[in-house]
Order: structure tokens, then C-alpha cells, then sequence
């Protein structure tokens, strides 16, 4: 959480004209809101040990273009205006229904590709110099003693002479938002990515899910208000990716290397959820396959697109448009995870022996907060906010 907080500001906000005290007023503000947003979350969401962390899946990259307040605003507008999604959805428990609807065998390419999606920030990273990389991933440790210490030296100096010994940050530090359409489009987009992505965390009653989604949503709302550049709306696993790329070649080695271990795990996270599958079903290998598949080979297809002609496939002069098409399709777990939970739900469901080969009867005690026992244990709000919140 503190690595990628730390690294990543250090490596964009040079870019967008900002220097040491810009760097580290951006630092203490993606923390504060990050460590604001996760007691929100685990208090009166899920209530599950989350953490939400900036999200850099969020960067556009013609922001480089202005200087860095004139970004700052413009992503406040935009973060304001997309938080609305996900806190009617999750407020109002329409996502509460989505979720209602999910299988183990729905869940596993979702959760899978969140993991295993991430190849491409694995080893080709590491490779860049073996000799960091190899380290790096068997010690994890955050510095080395290779190339470059004098260097690393400076950059924190840096950074602790110019960031002040208290401050605390307040909405609106950075100026008024700005607000455009096509800006605001394109947040909504990346929200629901970040929507479908989150469903990684069942099983666990949909309801509960569904107040999860809509505190995420104050906590988008939240990163507009005191301006975090980049959102503190998505899980932390998706932090720094884009940036990784605009970082020096020895952080990315050090990134990649935490990923390869990190990500690997989550990826086996989501195959754990097999176990409640029948594997000898061609209908579940179908939908594995096809999922997974797709999932992989769709957003290949408009990341090589979008590397060569430098955008998206989606090319009109609407840029919310683009936006709308380019960034969902460009997201592994997104593209997996709709696939699996369009072909689960449309392909011959109402046969009670595929009712089981989809693992659907052991999540049948999660389908509402009253049929666990656990569920009042691990999930009630404090201070008796049940009576006036109830979960159903």
C-alpha cells in the first residue's frame, strides 16, 4: 500500500509540471483519503479487511498536456460525477440483485483473470535486469544494493525536506473542480470496470456485497473532493500499472517482481472456487474456456491497437465514446467476468443437475444475510446501525 502510493506519484507528477512539494502533497493525500476510504469500508461496507488504495487504471494520458492543478480539477469533476454509479447501484441494491446471480463457476474466470490478467507487469519486467529482478522476487525486498542508491537517496531526501511535518488535507485544496462530459464518461466507464472487478470478494450475501459497492461509491466521491489525482476508488491490486510504464526501468523491476508473487496468488484465488464445480461438465469447460479465453485475447487486441496507432480501436470524434468502448474492453477481468456470468446464466440453468455442476447449491446459504448464522457475526454494522440498516 505505502510502495505504491509512494513510487508511483514520484514518477507522474514530474510529468504534469509538478516538482518535490507537489510530489509529496499528492503522497499525503492519496494516503489520507486511502486510509479514510478503508475505515469507511471495513466499518460500515463489507466490513470485510480490504484496503482502498489510489488506482492509476484511472490515468488518461492526454492529461500530460496541462499543468498539474488543471488536471487535479478536471479529475475531481470526473471522480465527483462517477461516483453516482456505484453509490445508486449499491444504495439502492440493484447490484445486490446482479450479484444474486453469480456461481462459482461465473466467478472463477472473474477472480482468475484479475490475477493471471496481469502477466504482461510480470516477468517481462523483471527481465529488463535480471540481475535486480531475481532478488527482487525471491527476498522482496523494496531496495537493493545494486545500481543507482545515490539516486534513490536523493529522491526521499527530496521529498521529506519538501513536504511539511503536519498537514491535513481538505476538500477543494487544489481549486473548484472542473467538470466536462467526456471526461465524466470516461470515469463512469473505469467505475463499472472497477463494479464487475469487485465481485472477486464473494461469496458473502449479496446484500452485503451490494453496501460494499455503495460506500465504494463515497469513497470515489470522497477522491473527487479532496482531489487525489487518480482516485481512490478501485482495490489496491490495481494500482501503478499504467504508470509502471513511465517509471525508471530499476522501479519496474522492483514492481514486477512484487506482482509476479501478488498476482500469481490472487489468479490461484480465483481457481480455489473449482473445487465447488463439476470439471466433467462440458457445459462448465464451455464457459471456462470461452471466458477465459475471450477474457485474454480481447484486450490484447486493443491494448497492441491502441500501443501502434496510439488509441483505441473506438476512434470517433466523441471521446466519451471512445472511452465507453475502449476502456472496459481493454480490461481482462472485465471482458472474463461478463462472458462467464452472461453464458452461466443463459445456458440451460434451469436443469437441477446443472444447478449443481455450476456450485450454485453451496452458495445457496449466502443468497441472504439471515440463512448464515455467521452472517449477523461478521457482517452487522456497529453501533446497533442494523436496527435502522437492516441487511435482507
Amino acid at each position: 500500500m505505502l510502495g505504491t502510493t509512494v513510487i508511483i506519484p514520484t514518477a507522474l507528477v514530474p510529468q504534469m509540471g509538478g516538482g518535490n512539494e507537489e510530489k509529496a502533497q499528492v503522497i499525503q493525500t492519496l494516503l489520507f483519503v486511502a486510509g479514510l476510504n478503508t475505515l469507511l469500508q471495513s466499518w460500515f461496507g463489507t466490513r470485510l479487511p480490504v484496503v482502498i488504495g489510489g488506482s492509476y487504471t484511472l490515468n488518461r494520458a492526454h492529461y500530460f498536456d496541462y499543468p498539474v492543478w488543471k488536471i487535479m480539477r478536471a479529475t475531481q469533476g470526473a471522480l465527483i460525477v462517477a461516483s453516482t454509479i456505484q453509490i445508486v447501484l449499491g444504495f439502492s441494491g440493484l447490484w445486490r440483485n446482479v450479484a444474486r446471480f453469480l456461481s462459482p463457476i461465473s466467478v472463477v474466470p472473474l477472480v482468475a483473470l484479475t490475477g493471471f490478467g496481469l502477466y504482461e507487469f510480470g516477468f517481462p519486467g523483471v527481465a529488463k535486469c535480471v540481475e535486480i529482478g531475481l532478488p527482487e522476487l525471491i527476498l522482496l525486498v523494496v531496495f537493493s544494493q545494486h545500481q543507482r542508491p545515490k539516486r534513490a537517496a536523493e529522491l526521499i531526501a527530496g521529498l521529506i525536506d519538501a513536504a511539511p511535518w503536519i498537514s491535513v488535507p481538505y476538500p477543494f485544496q487544489w481549486g473548484a473542480p472542473s467538470f466536462d462530459a467526456g471526461e465524466a464518461f470516461a470515469m463512469m466507464t473505469a467505475a463499472f470496470v472497477a463494479l464487475v472487478e469487485i465481485c472477486e470478494c464473494n461469496p458473502l450475501p449479496p446484500s452485503i456485497l451490494s453496501r460494499g459497492v455503495g460506500w465504494q461509491g463515497v469513497a470515489i466521491l470522497l477522491s473527487g473532493l479532496f482531489g487525489t489525482a487518480n482516485g481512490s476508488s478501485v482495490s489496491v491490486e490495481n494500482a501503478g500499472l499504467i504508470a509502471m510504464t513511465r517509471v525508471g526501468s530499476r522501479r519496474v523491476v522492483q514492481i514486477s517482481a512484487g506482482f509476479m508473487l501478488f498476482f500469481s496468488v490472487l489468479g490461484g484465488g480465483g481457481l480455489s472456487f473449482l473445487q465447488f464445480c463439476q470439471l466433467n461438465s462440458f457445459r462448465n469447460k464451455f464457459i471456462l474456456a470461452i471466458s477465459i479465453f475471450l477474457g485474454l485475447s480481447v484486450p490484447q487486441y486493443f491494448n497492441e491497437y491502441t500501443a501502434i496507432k496510439g488509441y483505441g480501436p473506438a476512434h470517433t470524434s466523441g471521446r466519451w465514446f471512445n472511452d465507453i468502448v475502449n476502456v472496459p474492453f481493454s480490461s481482462e477481468a472485465f471482458v472474463a467476468g461478463v462472458l462467464a456470468y452472461f453464458f452461466d446464466n443463459t445456458l440451460d440453468k434451469k436443469d437441477p443437475q446443472i444447478r449443481k455442476d455450476r456450485g450454485k447449491h453451496w452458495w445457496d446459504k449466502f443468497r441472504a444475510f439471515k440463512t448464515d448464522s455467521r452472517s449477523e457475526e461478521f457482517y452487522s454494522l456497529p453501533f446497533n446501525l442494523n436496527k435502522y440498516f437492516p441487511s435482507v
